[in-house]
């Protein structure tokens, strides 16, 4: 009974004063059983007092970009994008597709998280797909700025004029199309989804959808690879949890945006891999046992031409994107 009245005790102190405390001390009290991944700490201020630096004036883009682009819902939508025409021609003229998308410099597009079937996931077999470095350097903001700064297509006019950016530009269309995907409503009784501005808001949104502060909070690892593709032999597959899950997709944004959702029964595994230019990689893979709900014209389909429903799908998660599991 003590030990429960000084829990309620300790979140009713992070309640009342989220806004006043650092990012860091809000994970470690609301998830104690977890570190912060390196990828969270390395864009976080030193401290709620201090603003982190975003872009310069002078510089030419005002958002951050990464490689991954906006492959975290793609079983949302149908193929219909130029990057994904290309890759399914060159998937019916039975040639490489990663190939084909590395030498043509393609990216915003699926293979950049690639899709593979969960009884492929063996050990001893040989794979090919891009980098898992996505290279996204958005600094966190303390909840107390991000909040205080508009997110919404209503207010998309004050977003630019915040930010000093060109309605005309390339970084005003990528501002847009974060904000658009954040909008789109849930997949009903299968998915629950948002965008969170700030790492507290992913703590929150994260023992909310899971129930449980006792999580485990892990990404996937690169040792020395470079931005082409590859081959990789499988050397050890481990299961990580078995149920539902949260991960954290990073957005193109001005600063940290996280598309966070839990999208229906998962498994998460850890594949240990290695290049054939001897790059080791523990790359987590997130396997979705019910496709039923998905787009039957999305990508995952078209590309392992398999039907919705029928077997589970599988897909890499770049090292800057966070799976939250209970333990």
């Amino acid at each position: 009974m003590k030990l429960q009245a000084l829990t309620i005790l300790v979140f009713a102190f992070v309640a009342s004063t989220h806004a006043v405390i650092s990012p860091e001390v809000y994970w470690k009290v609301k998830l104690p059983n977890t570190p912060i991944p390196k990828v969270i700490t390395n864009f976080l201020p030193q401290s709620d007092n201090i603003f982190p630096e975003l872009k310069q004036d002078n510089t030419k883009e005002k958002v951050y970009y990464g490689l991954s682009g906006y492959i975290a819902i793609s079983w949302h939508h149908p193929a219909d994008s130029a990057y994904e025409r290309l890759v399914l021609k060159k998937v019916q003229e039975k040639e490489n597709p990663i190939k084909q998308v590395t030498e043509e410099k393609l990216d915003d597009g699926p293979l950049n998280q690639y899709f593979i079937l969960e009884k492929d996931l063996e050990k001893g077999n040989v794979i090919s797909f891009p980098s898992l470095l996505n290279k996204n350097e958005a600094p966190f903001l303390p909840r107390r700025f991000a909040e205080s700064i508009p997110f919404s297509m209503e207010k998309f006019s004050e977003i630019l004029n915040h930010f000093s950016i060109d309605s005309k530009s390339k970084d005003a269309q990528t501002i847009e199309k974060s904000i658009k995907l954040c909008e789109e409503p849930e997949v009903k009784h299968k998915e629950k989804k948002t965008c969170v501005t700030s790492l507290e808001s992913m703590v929150d949104f994260g023992v909310s959808v899971l129930g449980t502060n006792n999580i485990l909070a892990i990404t996937s690892e690169v040792e020395g690879e470079t931005q082409k593709s590859q081959r990789y032999t499988i050397e050890q597959v481990q299961q990580i949890a078995d149920g539902d899950n949260m991960v954290c997709h990073k957005l193109n944004y001005a600063y940290a945006l996280h598309y966070c959702h839990v999208g229906g029964n998962t498994k998460t595994f850890m594949v240990s891999m290695v290049g054939d230019n001897g790059t080791k990689v523990k790359a987590l893979s997130v396997c979705h046992q019910d496709t039923s709900f998905w787009n039957p014209n999305s990508f995952p389909f078209a590309f392992l031409k398999v039907k919705p429903g029928t077997t589970p799908i599988c897909h890499f998660v770049q090292d800057d994107q966070i799976v939250f599991v209970p333990i």
